[in-house]
């Protein structure tokens, strides 16, 4: 029983720790230095299951193809109100943070709230498909545990509410 004991009190120290290391900045990664659209595309899903990307069939060898895949986000107007709408429904959620906004384009990162941990998530009005294209991706781990899915669908609902 003593030894039950103590092995909960050190899951209990390395819970506090870990809070504590992320409270400290420890899981937010770095920014990638790649962002943007380039040649019509946005930057390729990552290798592992923690991102999603609309233009993820324009690399159908890779190894998150099927798993990143994710429909764009429809166009309600032209690129500037479209835009300013995913800008308005993001700035409403907590943890978000807008980098960068242009005519085309929108850069946002997404802080959690206990562990730190960010995701980036960009949005390009596509002038020929007119929908948004849309990745988002964790920066660090293997798995997001379907966080940057979910929260991209619920942006599209969002979305549709507002339309």
């Amino acid at each position: 029983m003593l030894t039950l004991k103590w092995f909960l009190v050190l899951i209990l120290i390395l819970v506090i720790l870990a809070i504590l290391a992320g409270q400290l900045g420890m899981f937010k990664g770095v920014a990638p230095n790649d962002l943007g659209v380039a040649e019509g595309r946005l930057k390729l899903p990552a290798d592992t299951p923690n991102s999603v990307s609309s233009q993820a069939d324009l690399y159908p060898n890779h190894p998150q193809h099927s798993y990143a895949r994710i429909e764009p986000l429809p166009s309600v107007g032209d690129s500037k109100s479209t835009l300013e709408r995913i800008k308005a429904i993001i700035e409403s959620m907590p943890g978000s943070e807008v980098i960068t906004y242009q005519e085309h384009y929108l850069y946002v990162q997404f802080t959690t709230r206990v562990m730190k941990f960010v995701d980036d998530a960009e949005f390009w009005f596509d002038p020929q498909s007119n929908v948004v294209q849309v990745r988002s991706a964790s920066r660090l781990g293997k798995s997001d545990l379907g966080v940057n899915r979910k929260r991209i669908e619920w942006i599209r609902r969002q979305l549709k509410e507002i339309s």
